[in-house]
């Protein structure tokens, strides 16, 4: 029988867990790579800009969106690649569904950002 871990032990092995998915993905994908690195520039800059406290959290969470979806894009396409390399039309639409997912948060981000600072 399979014990489950609880209570802090349990939170300890996920983040541990979380923080190796994201340095796999990290490592592995350029795009991953790009968002951090705008993520450790523009956070600061969300800081140095005049804006509420509500605005300055809405900038910085369209930017972790980003993240997160891109994220979940690579999870799908390690997956898909895992269960065939060969053209697949379903495969290929869960990329494309996935990918689509990334550049409506990357959107989502451009509207946040130009609405307001503009």
């Amino acid at each position: 029988m399979i014990t489950k871990r609880t209570g802090i032990t349990r939170i300890l092995y996920a983040t541990y867990y979380s923080l190796k998915g994201l340095r796999a993905a990290f490592k592995s994908e350029a795009a991953v790579r790009q968002e951090v690195f705008a993520l450790l520039v523009l956070i600061p800059v969300t800081f140095l800009l005049e804006v509420t406290s509500v605005e300055r959290i809405l900038l910085v969470m369209s930017l972790l969106i980003v993240l997160i979806t891109e994220l979940l894009n690579t999870a799908v396409e390690k997956l898909c690649d895992h269960v065939s390399t060969d053209i697949h039309l379903l495969i290929g639409r869960a990329k494309d569904i996935a990918s689509a997912a990334v550049f409506i948060s990357l959107t989502l981000a451009g509207f946040t950002w130009v609405s307001i600072l503009w």
